[in-house]
Protein backbone atom coordinates (compact mmCIF):
# COMPACT_ATOMS: atom_id res chain seq x y z
CA UNK A 1 0.00 0.00 0.00
CA UNK A 2 1.19 3.32 -0.78
CA UNK A 3 1.38 5.40 2.44
CA UNK A 4 -0.23 8.92 1.43
CA UNK A 5 0.36 11.93 3.99
CA UNK A 6 -1.25 15.49 4.07
CA UNK A 7 0.65 18.45 6.52
CA UNK A 8 -2.11 20.80 6.52
CA UNK A 9 -0.35 24.15 8.52
CA UNK A 10 -0.36 27.37 7.29
CA UNK A 11 3.67 28.05 9.08
CA UNK A 12 5.94 27.53 5.96
CA UNK A 13 8.47 26.77 8.50
CA UNK A 14 6.85 24.52 10.48
CA UNK A 15 5.72 23.02 6.50
CA UNK A 16 9.39 22.68 5.82
CA UNK A 17 10.16 21.33 8.83
CA UNK A 18 7.58 18.42 9.88
CA UNK A 19 8.38 17.34 5.68
CA UNK A 20 12.18 16.59 7.31
CA UNK A 21 10.54 14.12 9.37
CA UNK A 22 9.69 11.64 7.51
CA UNK A 23 11.12 8.64 5.63
CA UNK A 24 11.19 9.58 1.41
CA UNK A 25 8.79 6.16 1.70
CA UNK A 26 5.55 8.20 2.03
CA UNK A 27 4.07 10.48 -0.58
CA UNK A 28 3.36 13.78 1.54
CA UNK A 29 1.26 16.73 0.68
CA UNK A 30 0.95 20.10 1.76
CA UNK A 31 -2.06 22.42 2.38
CA UNK A 32 -2.20 25.75 4.44
CA UNK A 33 -5.85 26.52 4.59
CA UNK A 34 -9.33 24.90 4.41
CA UNK A 35 -9.93 25.16 1.17
CA UNK A 36 -6.55 23.98 -0.19
CA UNK A 37 -6.91 20.95 2.21
CA UNK A 38 -10.13 19.65 0.80
CA UNK A 39 -8.65 19.68 -2.89
CA UNK A 40 -5.72 17.71 -2.06
CA UNK A 41 -7.98 15.07 0.25
CA UNK A 42 -10.36 14.78 -3.00
CA UNK A 43 -7.22 14.77 -5.62
CA UNK A 44 -4.85 12.36 -3.51
CA UNK A 45 -7.08 10.48 -0.98
CA UNK A 46 -4.65 10.43 2.05
CA UNK A 47 -4.48 7.51 4.57
CA UNK A 48 -3.16 10.01 7.20
CA UNK A 49 -3.50 14.01 7.70
CA UNK A 50 -1.37 16.02 10.19
CA UNK A 51 -3.90 18.93 10.83
CA UNK A 52 -3.42 22.59 12.69
CA UNK A 53 -6.52 23.45 13.94
CA UNK A 54 -5.33 27.48 14.12
CA UNK A 55 -5.64 27.80 10.46
CA UNK A 56 -6.70 31.18 8.62
CA UNK A 57 -9.28 33.51 8.45
CA UNK A 58 -8.89 31.87 12.33
CA UNK A 59 -5.20 31.53 12.99
CA UNK A 60 -5.88 32.36 16.55
CA UNK A 61 -8.59 29.81 17.27
CA UNK A 62 -9.62 26.76 16.04
CA UNK A 63 -13.36 26.95 14.61
CA UNK A 64 -11.59 26.27 11.18
CA UNK A 65 -9.43 23.61 12.05
CA UNK A 66 -12.74 22.06 13.86
CA UNK A 67 -14.65 22.81 10.41
CA UNK A 68 -12.01 21.17 8.48
CA UNK A 69 -11.77 18.04 10.82
CA UNK A 70 -15.56 17.62 10.50
CA UNK A 71 -15.65 17.93 6.76
CA UNK A 72 -12.81 15.54 6.35
CA UNK A 73 -14.49 12.86 8.48
CA UNK A 74 -17.43 13.19 6.25
CA UNK A 75 -15.72 12.84 2.82
CA UNK A 76 -13.17 10.23 4.30
CA UNK A 77 -14.64 8.40 7.10
CA UNK A 78 -11.74 6.09 6.74
CA UNK A 79 -8.39 8.73 6.61
CA UNK A 80 -7.26 8.93 10.45
CA UNK A 81 -6.42 12.68 11.16
CA UNK A 82 -4.22 13.89 14.23
CA UNK A 83 -4.67 17.22 15.60
CA UNK A 84 -2.14 19.40 16.00
CA UNK A 85 -2.28 21.58 19.10
CA UNK A 86 -0.81 23.86 21.84
CA UNK A 87 1.11 22.55 24.52
CA UNK A 88 -1.74 23.52 26.68
CA UNK A 89 -4.54 23.28 24.44
CA UNK A 90 -5.97 20.15 26.07
CA UNK A 91 -10.02 20.73 25.98
CA UNK A 92 -9.51 21.30 21.88
CA UNK A 93 -7.50 17.83 21.93
CA UNK A 94 -10.54 16.41 23.84
CA UNK A 95 -12.86 17.88 21.63
CA UNK A 96 -11.48 17.06 18.71
CA UNK A 97 -10.88 12.87 19.36
CA UNK A 98 -14.80 12.83 20.69
CA UNK A 99 -15.38 14.35 16.93
CA UNK A 100 -13.26 11.24 15.30
CA UNK A 101 -10.05 12.25 15.38
CA UNK A 102 -7.89 9.47 15.90
CA UNK A 103 -4.71 11.41 17.81
CA UNK A 104 -3.28 14.62 18.64
CA UNK A 105 0.19 15.79 18.94
CA UNK A 106 1.32 18.83 21.05
CA UNK A 107 3.74 21.33 19.77
CA UNK A 108 6.67 22.27 19.99
CA UNK A 109 7.81 20.18 17.05
CA UNK A 110 9.96 16.36 18.49
CA UNK A 111 10.76 14.79 15.16
CA UNK A 112 10.61 11.14 16.96
CA UNK A 113 7.94 11.24 18.46
CA UNK A 114 5.62 13.27 15.38
CA UNK A 115 7.51 10.05 13.43
CA UNK A 116 5.97 7.66 15.83
CA UNK A 117 2.40 9.08 16.13
CA UNK A 118 2.24 9.24 12.03
CA UNK A 119 3.66 5.59 12.25
CA UNK A 120 1.20 4.75 14.01
CA UNK A 121 -2.06 6.51 12.21
CA UNK A 122 -0.54 4.88 9.25
CA UNK A 123 -1.10 1.42 10.83
CA UNK A 124 -4.31 2.15 12.45
CA UNK A 125 -5.50 2.76 8.84
CA UNK A 126 -4.34 -0.67 7.66
CA UNK A 127 -5.76 -2.18 10.39
CA UNK A 128 -9.21 -0.26 9.79
CA UNK A 129 -9.21 -2.11 6.39
CA UNK A 130 -9.45 -5.38 8.05
CA UNK A 131 -12.27 -4.46 10.40
CA UNK A 132 -9.56 -4.08 13.67
CA UNK A 133 -9.94 -1.11 15.65
CA UNK A 134 -6.88 -0.35 17.89
CA UNK A 135 -4.45 2.16 19.29
CA UNK A 136 -3.09 0.80 22.39
CA UNK A 137 0.37 -0.79 22.91
CA UNK A 138 -1.13 -4.20 24.01
CA UNK A 139 -3.70 -4.53 20.93
CA UNK A 140 -0.92 -3.27 18.36
CA UNK A 141 1.65 -5.82 19.45
CA UNK A 142 -1.09 -8.22 18.77
CA UNK A 143 -1.48 -7.25 15.26
CA UNK A 144 2.35 -7.35 14.50
CA UNK A 145 2.23 -10.91 15.90
CA UNK A 146 -0.98 -11.16 13.63
CA UNK A 147 0.59 -9.59 10.56
CA UNK A 148 3.75 -11.94 10.67
CA UNK A 149 2.06 -15.15 11.27
CA UNK A 150 -0.94 -14.59 8.31
CA UNK A 151 1.29 -15.59 5.59
CA UNK A 152 2.04 -19.13 7.07
CA UNK A 153 0.21 -21.98 7.97
CA UNK A 154 0.70 -22.09 11.32
CA UNK A 155 -2.24 -23.40 13.87
CA UNK A 156 -3.13 -20.50 16.20
CA UNK A 157 -4.82 -20.15 19.02
CA UNK A 158 -6.76 -17.22 20.22
CA UNK A 159 -7.15 -16.33 23.83
CA UNK A 160 -9.33 -13.61 25.36
CA UNK A 161 -12.11 -12.83 27.25
CA UNK A 162 -15.53 -13.33 25.96
CA UNK A 163 -16.74 -10.23 23.35
CA UNK A 164 -13.10 -9.06 22.42
CA UNK A 165 -13.36 -9.38 19.04
CA UNK A 166 -11.42 -12.82 18.56
CA UNK A 167 -13.54 -14.14 15.46
CA UNK A 168 -12.46 -10.90 13.91
CA UNK A 169 -8.39 -11.26 14.59
CA UNK A 170 -9.44 -14.87 12.61
CA UNK A 171 -11.18 -13.57 9.85
CA UNK A 172 -7.99 -11.08 9.34
CA UNK A 173 -5.47 -14.05 9.94
CA UNK A 174 -7.56 -15.55 6.80
CA UNK A 175 -7.81 -12.21 4.96
CA UNK A 176 -3.97 -11.38 5.14
CA UNK A 177 -2.78 -15.36 4.30
CA UNK A 178 -2.22 -16.74 0.90
CA UNK A 179 -5.44 -18.91 1.14
CA UNK A 180 -7.54 -15.20 1.08
CA UNK A 181 -9.16 -16.14 -1.49
CA UNK A 182 -10.12 -19.40 -0.58
CA UNK A 183 -13.36 -20.60 2.02
CA UNK A 184 -13.51 -19.58 5.81
CA UNK A 185 -15.33 -21.41 7.51
CA UNK A 186 -16.17 -20.92 10.88
CA UNK A 187 -17.92 -23.15 13.76
CA UNK A 188 -18.79 -22.35 17.29
CA UNK A 189 -18.12 -25.30 19.35
CA UNK A 190 -20.53 -24.17 22.21
CA UNK A 191 -23.58 -23.40 20.50
CA UNK A 192 -24.14 -26.83 18.97
CA UNK A 193 -25.33 -29.92 20.79
CA UNK A 194 -22.81 -32.82 21.24
CA UNK A 195 -24.87 -35.07 18.96
CA UNK A 196 -24.84 -33.16 16.19
CA UNK A 197 -21.01 -31.89 16.50
CA UNK A 198 -19.25 -34.79 14.75
CA UNK A 199 -21.39 -34.66 11.69
CA UNK A 200 -21.39 -30.89 11.44
CA UNK A 201 -17.63 -30.88 11.84
CA UNK A 202 -16.81 -34.10 9.81
CA UNK A 203 -19.77 -34.56 7.99
CA UNK A 204 -21.80 -38.04 6.93
CA UNK A 205 -22.53 -40.29 4.15
CA UNK A 206 -26.22 -41.05 2.86
CA UNK A 207 -27.79 -44.16 5.37
CA UNK A 208 -25.26 -43.18 8.12
CA UNK A 209 -28.03 -42.40 10.38
CA UNK A 210 -31.88 -42.06 10.55
CA UNK A 211 -32.34 -38.79 8.25
CA UNK A 212 -29.30 -38.96 6.56
CA UNK A 213 -30.33 -39.00 3.04
CA UNK A 214 -27.79 -37.41 0.70
CA UNK A 215 -23.99 -37.13 1.95
CA UNK A 216 -22.98 -33.78 3.56
CA UNK A 217 -19.75 -32.02 3.92
CA UNK A 218 -18.64 -30.97 7.24
CA UNK A 219 -17.28 -27.37 8.02
CA UNK A 220 -13.73 -29.04 7.57
CA UNK A 221 -14.21 -30.67 4.33
CA UNK A 222 -16.13 -27.26 2.81
CA UNK A 223 -13.00 -25.18 4.29
CA UNK A 224 -10.87 -27.45 1.99
CA UNK A 225 -8.16 -24.68 0.42
CA UNK A 226 -9.17 -22.16 3.02
CA UNK A 227 -9.15 -21.64 6.94
CA UNK A 228 -11.32 -23.74 9.47
CA UNK A 229 -11.90 -21.30 12.48
CA UNK A 230 -13.11 -23.94 15.54
CA UNK A 231 -14.72 -21.00 18.39
CA UNK A 232 -14.71 -21.98 22.12
CA UNK A 233 -12.62 -24.87 21.41
CA UNK A 234 -12.53 -25.25 25.22
CA UNK A 235 -15.90 -26.63 24.89
CA UNK A 236 -15.72 -29.07 22.20
CA UNK A 237 -16.33 -32.57 24.00
CA UNK A 238 -13.98 -34.90 25.34
CA UNK A 239 -14.92 -37.79 22.80
CA UNK A 240 -14.43 -35.41 20.00
CA UNK A 241 -11.12 -34.46 20.79
CA UNK A 242 -9.43 -37.77 19.94
CA UNK A 243 -11.15 -37.39 16.25
CA UNK A 244 -9.72 -34.00 15.59
CA UNK A 245 -6.21 -34.80 16.96
CA UNK A 246 -6.36 -37.23 14.59
CA UNK A 247 -6.93 -34.94 11.41
CA UNK A 248 -4.70 -32.07 12.81
CA UNK A 249 -1.88 -35.04 12.85
CA UNK A 250 -3.25 -36.78 9.38
CA UNK A 251 -5.03 -34.17 7.64
CA UNK A 252 -7.91 -36.81 6.86
CA UNK A 253 -11.12 -36.75 8.10
CA UNK A 254 -14.11 -40.07 8.09
CA UNK A 255 -17.13 -38.92 7.56
CA UNK A 256 -19.71 -40.44 9.65
CA UNK A 257 -20.51 -43.68 8.12
CA UNK A 258 -17.64 -43.69 5.33
CA UNK A 259 -14.94 -46.25 4.46
CA UNK A 260 -12.75 -44.03 3.15
CA UNK A 261 -10.79 -40.99 4.52
CA UNK A 262 -11.18 -37.96 2.84
CA UNK A 263 -7.91 -35.64 2.73
CA UNK A 264 -8.40 -32.30 3.86
CA UNK A 265 -6.17 -28.87 3.02
CA UNK A 266 -6.74 -26.18 5.75
CA UNK A 267 -5.18 -24.20 7.76
CA UNK A 268 -6.47 -24.12 11.50
CA UNK A 269 -7.34 -21.54 13.90
CA UNK A 270 -8.69 -22.01 17.44
CA UNK A 271 -10.42 -19.50 20.07
CA UNK A 272 -11.20 -19.77 23.81
CA UNK A 273 -12.48 -17.45 26.70
CA UNK A 274 -11.35 -20.59 29.05
CA UNK A 275 -8.07 -21.81 30.47
CA UNK A 276 -7.17 -24.66 28.83
CA UNK A 277 -4.30 -25.37 31.43
CA UNK A 278 -6.86 -25.96 33.38
CA UNK A 279 -9.61 -28.01 31.65
CA UNK A 280 -6.37 -30.43 31.01
CA UNK A 281 -5.71 -30.29 35.01
CA UNK A 282 -9.55 -31.02 35.45
CA UNK A 283 -9.23 -33.83 32.13
CA UNK A 284 -11.81 -32.17 30.34
CA UNK A 285 -9.16 -31.31 27.54
CA UNK A 286 -6.46 -33.43 25.84
CA UNK A 287 -2.63 -32.20 26.64
CA UNK A 288 -1.50 -33.56 23.60
CA UNK A 289 -4.66 -31.95 22.06
CA UNK A 290 -3.40 -28.59 23.32
CA UNK A 291 0.06 -28.75 21.59
CA UNK A 292 -1.14 -29.00 18.26
CA UNK A 293 -3.78 -26.45 18.28
CA UNK A 294 -1.25 -23.68 19.67
CA UNK A 295 1.59 -23.88 17.98
CA UNK A 296 1.39 -19.99 18.07
CA UNK A 297 -0.95 -18.12 20.78
CA UNK A 298 -2.38 -14.74 20.59
CA UNK A 299 -3.51 -13.29 23.71
CA UNK A 300 -6.08 -10.47 23.61
CA UNK A 301 -6.23 -8.37 26.02
CA UNK A 302 -9.36 -7.29 27.33
CA UNK A 303 -10.86 -3.85 26.48
CA UNK A 304 -10.33 -2.48 30.11
CA UNK A 305 -6.78 -3.69 30.03
CA UNK A 306 -6.44 -1.45 26.11
CA UNK A 307 -4.81 1.74 26.80
CA UNK A 308 -6.89 4.35 25.20
CA UNK A 309 -8.70 1.69 22.71
CA UNK A 310 -11.86 2.32 24.05
CA UNK A 311 -12.64 6.10 23.07
CA UNK A 312 -11.10 5.06 19.64
CA UNK A 313 -13.33 2.18 19.77
CA UNK A 314 -16.47 3.87 20.56
CA UNK A 315 -15.82 7.04 17.80
CA UNK A 316 -15.13 4.02 15.00
CA UNK A 317 -18.57 2.34 16.03
CA UNK A 318 -20.34 5.91 15.95
CA UNK A 319 -19.47 5.91 12.48
CA UNK A 320 -20.23 2.66 11.21
CA UNK A 321 -23.15 2.47 13.17
CA UNK A 322 -24.20 5.84 12.78
CA UNK A 323 -24.21 5.79 9.26
CA UNK A 324 -26.16 2.29 9.27
CA UNK A 325 -28.96 3.80 11.11
CA UNK A 326 -29.28 6.81 8.88
CA UNK A 327 -27.65 9.50 12.13
CA UNK A 328 -23.69 9.76 10.47
CA UNK A 329 -22.69 13.09 11.45
CA UNK A 330 -22.74 12.33 15.64
CA UNK A 331 -19.98 13.19 17.97
CA UNK A 332 -19.06 12.94 21.54
CA UNK A 333 -20.19 14.91 24.20
CA UNK A 334 -16.95 15.83 26.38
CA UNK A 335 -19.45 14.10 29.61
CA UNK A 336 -19.92 10.48 27.15
CA UNK A 337 -16.15 10.82 26.22
CA UNK A 338 -15.04 11.07 29.80
CA UNK A 339 -17.39 7.86 30.62
CA UNK A 340 -16.33 5.76 28.32
CA UNK A 341 -12.51 6.26 29.26
CA UNK A 342 -13.52 5.66 32.75
CA UNK A 343 -16.10 2.49 32.41
CA UNK A 344 -14.94 -0.75 32.90
CA UNK A 345 -16.17 -2.64 29.74
CA UNK A 346 -16.83 -5.94 31.68
CA UNK A 347 -18.35 -6.88 28.51
CA UNK A 348 -15.68 -5.57 26.18
CA UNK A 349 -16.68 -4.83 22.80
CA UNK A 350 -19.89 -6.94 22.72
CA UNK A 351 -21.30 -4.06 25.31
CA UNK A 352 -19.61 -1.31 23.78
CA UNK A 353 -21.39 -1.59 20.28
CA UNK A 354 -24.92 -2.52 22.10
CA UNK A 355 -24.24 0.43 24.56
CA UNK A 356 -23.27 2.84 21.41
CA UNK A 357 -26.17 1.70 19.05
CA UNK A 358 -28.11 2.55 22.25
CA UNK A 359 -26.92 5.92 21.61
CA UNK A 360 -27.33 6.50 17.86
CA UNK A 361 -30.90 5.70 18.53
CA UNK A 362 -31.64 7.72 21.78
CA UNK A 363 -29.86 11.19 20.98
CA UNK A 364 -31.66 13.94 20.64
CA UNK A 365 -28.91 16.30 19.18
CA UNK A 366 -25.65 16.10 16.95
CA UNK A 367 -23.73 14.93 20.14
CA UNK A 368 -24.12 11.62 21.91
CA UNK A 369 -24.42 11.88 25.64
CA UNK A 370 -23.27 9.89 28.69
CA UNK A 371 -26.87 9.71 29.26
CA UNK A 372 -27.54 8.30 25.74
CA UNK A 373 -24.81 5.34 26.47
CA UNK A 374 -26.17 4.96 29.60
CA UNK A 375 -23.33 5.43 31.17
CA UNK A 376 -23.09 6.99 34.52
CA UNK A 377 -19.96 6.39 36.41
CA UNK A 378 -20.01 5.14 39.63
CA UNK A 379 -18.64 6.30 43.35
CA UNK A 380 -16.05 3.47 42.88
CA UNK A 381 -15.08 4.68 39.28
CA UNK A 382 -14.75 8.37 40.54
CA UNK A 383 -12.61 7.49 43.29
CA UNK A 384 -10.51 5.48 40.93
CA UNK A 385 -9.96 8.50 38.83
CA UNK A 386 -8.84 10.38 41.77
CA UNK A 387 -6.64 8.14 43.00
CA UNK A 388 -2.86 10.02 42.65
CA UNK A 389 -0.82 6.86 42.69
CA UNK A 390 -2.77 4.84 40.46
CA UNK A 391 -3.18 8.37 37.78
CA UNK A 392 1.09 8.43 38.11
CA UNK A 393 0.84 4.85 37.10
CA UNK A 394 -1.15 4.45 34.63
CA UNK A 395 0.61 7.57 32.89
CA UNK A 396 4.22 6.10 33.83
CA UNK A 397 3.24 2.78 31.93
CA UNK A 398 1.68 4.64 29.05
CA UNK A 399 5.06 6.91 28.68
CA UNK A 400 7.10 4.13 29.24
CA UNK A 401 5.58 1.80 26.32
CA UNK A 402 5.36 4.72 23.99
CA UNK A 403 8.83 5.45 24.27
CA UNK A 404 10.43 1.95 23.85
CA UNK A 405 8.12 1.75 20.46
CA UNK A 406 9.02 4.84 19.62
CA UNK A 407 12.97 4.06 19.91
CA UNK A 408 13.21 0.89 18.42
CA UNK A 409 13.33 -0.69 22.28
CA UNK A 410 16.51 1.04 22.39
CA UNK A 411 16.81 1.76 25.93
CA UNK A 412 19.39 4.30 26.21
CA UNK A 413 17.26 6.33 23.62
CA UNK A 414 13.95 5.85 25.23
CA UNK A 415 15.55 6.40 28.32
CA UNK A 416 16.79 10.30 26.87
CA UNK A 417 12.91 10.63 25.26
CA UNK A 418 12.18 10.41 28.91
CA UNK A 419 14.56 12.37 30.47
CA UNK A 420 15.59 9.52 33.03
CA UNK A 421 18.73 7.37 33.54
CA UNK A 422 19.08 4.01 32.21
CA UNK A 423 18.91 2.19 35.68
CA UNK A 424 15.78 4.14 36.04
CA UNK A 425 13.96 2.76 33.69
CA UNK A 426 14.90 -0.57 33.58
CA UNK A 427 13.78 -0.38 37.30
CA UNK A 428 10.05 1.05 35.85
CA UNK A 429 10.10 -1.54 33.01
CA UNK A 430 10.88 -3.58 36.08
CA UNK A 431 8.03 -2.36 38.37
CA UNK A 432 5.60 -3.09 35.52
CA UNK A 433 6.50 -6.29 33.71
CA UNK A 434 7.35 -4.20 30.06
CA UNK A 435 8.53 -6.13 27.68
CA UNK A 436 12.13 -4.66 27.07
CA UNK A 437 12.35 -6.29 23.26
CA UNK A 438 9.86 -6.05 20.39
CA UNK A 439 8.35 -9.81 20.80
CA UNK A 440 8.43 -12.10 18.25
CA UNK A 441 5.87 -14.73 17.26
CA UNK A 442 7.30 -17.58 18.55
CA UNK A 443 8.03 -16.12 22.20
Amino acid sequence: MTRRLLIVEDDPGLQSQMRWCFSDDLEISVASDRESALAVLRREEPNVVTLDLGLPPDPGGASEGFGLLEEILRLAPLTKVIVVTGREDKENAVKAIGMGASDFYQKPLDADILTFVVDRAFRLYELDIKGIVAASPQMLQVCRTLEKIAPTDVTTLINGETGTGKELLARALHDLSPRASKPFAAINCAAIPETLLESELFGYEKGAFTGATQNKKGKIESANGGTLFLDEIGDMPFALQAKLLRFLQERMIDRVGAIEPISVDVRVICATHRNLNHLIESGEFREDLYYRISEITLDVPALRDRDGDALVLAVSLLKSIGKELDRPHLSFAEDAINAVNNYPWPGNVREMINKVKRAIIMAEGKRVTAEDLSLQPSSTQDEKCLNLRQIRETAERRALNQALQVSGFNMAKAARLLGITRPTIYSLTDKYNIETSEASPES
